[in-house]
C-alpha cells in the first residue's frame, strides 16, 4: 500500500455566536484546513488542522514531494521526514505532521477493518466524557441572540449547555475582562451548578501575583485545575506553590522536552493533550503514558474542532488508563460539520467513540463544498483581534481589559 495523492480544501463552518478569548476572539465561525491522503488501493484517509488557506493548501500540496510512493504504516519514518527536530527549527511542521497521521491511521484502520483505538491498544472505554466549554461570547451578527457578557447570561448559558448536553463539568474561557470581575462570574457559576465540577482558563495573560490572589479565592470551590493563568514554566511553579488548586496546561507543556522539564521539577498538575498541538494522536499516548508513571494528570485538549479532529479526541480518550479529567471541546458552539450524519451527538456529557474502521468519519461532500465556497467568500479572520476592539492587543501579564458593561454591537462578517 503506498500514498498516491494528498488534497487540501479550507472551510470554514459557522458557530453559534462569535468566541471571545484573552488574545482575540473566534469571530464567529471556525475556519480549518481539511485533508485527504489516497493510497493505490482506492482508500482516501481524512485529517485535519486548524487555520487555512492558500498558505495551508500549499503546505499540503509540498508534502506530496516527500509522500508519494510512501508506506502510511511507516508513521515514525514519516515523522523524521516531514519533521525532522533538527531541520524543524527552519520549518516547524507539527500540525501538518498530525493531519496527516491522523489520515494514515484513518487508512491503517480501513485497511485492517478496525477503529483507530484498537491499533492504540484497545479502548477502555466507549464514551469519552466532556466539560461544558463556557465563553464569554458576542452576540450572534446576523440574529443578535447569544451574547454572553453579564454574569446573569453566563450562568443562564451554562445552564442551558447542561440542561441540553448533559455536561456535569464546566470550563470559564477568561482572560477578557479584569481577574476581580471574572472571578465574581465563577463563583456565579459554581453557585448556580452545584454537585459539579469547574475549571477555569485565562489563557496565562496574568502576572504570577494575580494568579495567586484569584488562585486562593478559589479554593473553597471543586475545581478540576486553573488553566494556564500565567504564561511561562517558572510563573507556573511560582503560582502552584502558593495556591491548592491543580494547575493545568495546553501551552507550557506542548512537547517532551517540556514534560521532562515538569516532572523534574513539577510546575504543572495535569497535561492537556492536545492531538494537533502534540503532531498526532500517536505522541499524545506517548507523553500519556510517561504521566502515568509520573502520576502526572492528563485530560484531552480541544483546539477548535470539527468532526474529523474530534474523531481523533475520542479515539484518543478512549484508549488512556490515566484520562483523569473531561475532555475539552468546542463542538457544541458550531451549528454544522462536514462529516456524514452532522454533528456528532453528546449522550449525558460525553460522546461515542466512533465504531467504524480507521476513525470512522467520512466526509459529507456537500458540506465540504458549502463550507469551502463560504471560506472562499469571507476568507480568513485574524483570530489575535478582537472586532470589538479595533486596533487592541493584550500584553503579558495584561492590563489592557474588556469593559463587561459595554454593549456596544460588532461587526462580524457573515
Amino acid at each position: 500500500m503506498r500514498i498516491i495523492d494528498i488534497r487540501a480544501t479550507t472551510v470554514t463552518v459557522p458557530l453559534e455566536a462569535p468566541l471571545r478569548h484573552a488574545n482575540g476572539c473566534h469571530w464567529g465561525r471556525f475556519v480549518r484546513t481539511i485533508v485527504e491522503v489516497e493510497t493505490d488501493n482506492g482508500l482516501i484517509g481524512l485529517g485535519e488542522m486548524g487555520g487555512g488557506g492558500e498558505s495551508a493548501e500549499a503546505v499540503f500540496r509540498a508534502m506530496k514531494a516527500y509522500l508519494v510512493g510512501h508506506d502510511p504504516a511507516r508513521l515514525e519514518e514519516m515523522r523524521f521526514l516531514i519533521a525532522n527536530p533538527t531541520a524543524s527549527l527552519y520549518n516547524n511542521r507539527t500540525q501538518v505532521l498530525a493531519a496527516l497521521e491522523f489520515a494514515c491511521l484513518d487508512i491503517l484502520g480501513q485497511a485492517w477493518g478496525v477503529p483507530v483505538c484498537e491499533i492504540l491498544g484497545g479502548r477502555l472505554r466507549d464514551k469519552v466524557p466532556f466539560a461544558a466549554y463556557c465563553f464569554f461570547r458576542y452576540p450572534n451578527p446576523a440574529t443578535g441572540e447569544g451574547e454572553t457578557r453579564t454574569i446573569d447570561q453566563v450562568v443562564a448559558n451554562a445552564l442551558s449547555l447542561k440542561q441540553r448536553f448533559g455536561f456535569t463539568s464546566h470550563k470559564l474561557k477568561a482572560g477578557v475582562f479584569h481577574p476581580d470581575y471574572e472571578l465574581e462570574v465563577y463563583k456565579a457559576l459554581a453557585a448556580a451548578l452545584p454537585g459539579d465540577s469547574y475549571r477555569f482558563d485565562p489563557n496565562g495573560v496574568w502576572s504570577t501575583e494575580q494568579a495567586i490572589r484569584f488562585g486562593q479565592a478559589i479554593e473553597g470551590l471543586r475545581n478540576d485545575y486553573l488553566e494556564d493563568p500565567v504564561y511561562g514554566m517558572h510563573g507556573m511553579r511560582r503560582t502552584r506553590e502558593m495556591i491548592r488548586v491543580p494547575l493545568a496546561t495546553n501551552t507550557v507543556v506542548v512537547n517532551f522536552e517540556q514534560l521532562a522539564a515538569n516532572i523534574l521539577n513539577t510546575a504543572v498538575d495535569v497535561i492537556l493533550l492536545d492531538t494537533t498541538f502534540w503532531g498526532g494522536i500517536r505522541p499524545c499516548v506517548k507523553a500519556a503514558g510517561i504521566c502515568e508513571t509520573f502520576q502526572i494528570g492528563v485530560a484531552v485538549h480541544s483546539s477548535g474542532e470539527l468532526g474529523i479532529q474530534l474523531a481523533t479526541m475520542l479515539h484518543l480518550g478512549a484508549v488512556l488508563p490515566n484520562l483523569s479529567f473531561a475532555a475539552d471541546a468546542h463542538y457544541h458552539h458550531l451549528t454544522d460539520d462536514i462529516i456524514e450524519g452532522g454533528l456528532m451527538k453528546y449522550e449525558g456529557g460525553a460522546i461515542r467513540v466512533p465504531d467504524g474502521p480507521g476513525l470512522g468519519v467520512k466526509l459529507n461532500r456537500d458540506k465540504l463544498r458549502e463550507y469551502s465556497e463560504l471560506y472562499k467568500r469571507l476568507g480568513g479572520y485574524p483570530y489575535d483581534q478582537d472586532p470589538g476592539r479595533p486596533g487592541w492587543t493584550p500584553i503579558l501579564p495584561n492590563d489592557r481589559w474588556a469593559d463587561p458593561k459595554d454593549s456596544r454591537p460588532v461587526r462580524v462578517p457573515c
